[in-house]
């Protein structure tokens, strides 16, 4: 099957974009500026496929896309891939002799988040300023060569927009990963070969009865006792007013003709409103980065 066109947050050299080359090779990939652009796109049909990011070890759900996923444009999941975060500090080369004189440092702000460590040590006094992407960051500073700034991105950004990188690994920790998820208008399989396929995840989108005690518990024992496992729960607030919350349930399984349907009527049954985001295949890529320790002198 051919693809044709698949979306990512863009420009070019994301880790998202590192993501949708390593899972959808040879297709055109189309860079979009923000999430929900990537998402609407999908959903207007100028997309076959769009891949945006939704979780970070360290840093959590990306918020923007779970909600616009829920509250604006309801596509289905139909793959996950979880690839490894490595973040270095880079600069123009006409600065690389002066980076520790950088007066600002741009990057998504998950990326700045996850590097706090290192810019306690060394750039306590300095601004730091969160944009809509680590590659946007790189190219503000390719585009400022006459400005004193850096970015913290991936070693592909650096390439991408002829950077100079003046300090590597500067995360705080190793093991840090992003979850991106693939959405379209229709669900249907990716176009992989089963070789790369780690697992299978199936979301559901359950929203509890109003004012009955012990629902969660409920809605928990109807895995439970089916012995399915759950990857994660985790509530989002349903936007009617203060409290009310709806719950994203991951089940460590491909949706089947028996359990999960079982659980979901039983659901419906305790007056839960339940919507299936999608049943998909789930990747884990391996970076291209050589790997080394993060700095040491952090504290």
């Amino acid at each position: 099957m051919n693809v044709g066109k698949a979306g990512y947050l863009g420009p070019k050299a994301t880790f998202t974009h590192l993501a949708v080359q390593a899972v959808l090779p040879g297709e055109e990939h189309i860079p979009y500026a923000t999430i929900p652009a990537c998402i609407d796109a999908v959903e207007q049909k100028e997309l076959d496929f769009g891949l945006v990011p939704l979780e970070n070890a360290f840093e959590g759900t990306v918020n923007l896309t779970l909600d616009y996923l829920i509250h604006e444009k309801r596509l289905p999941i139909v793959g996950e891939i979880v690839t490894p975060i490595r973040q270095h500090l880079m600069v123009h080369p006409h600065n690389a002799d002066r980076w520790e004189e950088i007066e600002k440092v741009y990057s998504h702000s998950h990326a700045l988040a996850q590097c706090h460590k290192f810019f306690r040590s060394h750039f306590l006094s300095i601004p730091l300023e969160g944009v809509i992407s680590t590659a946007f960051a790189a190219q503000h500073v390719q585009q400022h060569p006459e400005r004193l700034i850096g970015a913290i991105a991936n070693e592909f950004a650096a390439k991408e927009y002829g950077l100079k990188i003046v300090h590597e690994n500067v995360h705080d920790y190793n093991y840090n990963t992003t979850r991106f998820i693939m959405i379209c208008r229709d669900a249907h399989d990716i176009p992989v070969s089963n070789q790369g396929i780690e697992h299978y995840k199936t979301t559901l989108m359950v929203t509890l009865p109003s004012d009955q005690a012990g629902s969660l518990h409920q809605v928990l024992a109807a895995f439970s006792w089916r012995k399915l496992n759950l990857s994660k729960i985790e509530s989002r607030p349903m936007k009617t007013g203060l409290g009310n919350y709806l719950f994203i349930i991951d089940i460590n399984q491909r949706l089947d003709d028996i359990l999960i349907p079982g659980a979901v009527s039983e659901l419906e049954s305790l007056g839960c409103t339940v919507h299936i985001l999608g049943s998909y295949p789930c990747f884990a890529l391996k970076t291209t980065e050589k790997k080394r320790r993060p700095p040491s002198n952090y504290e």
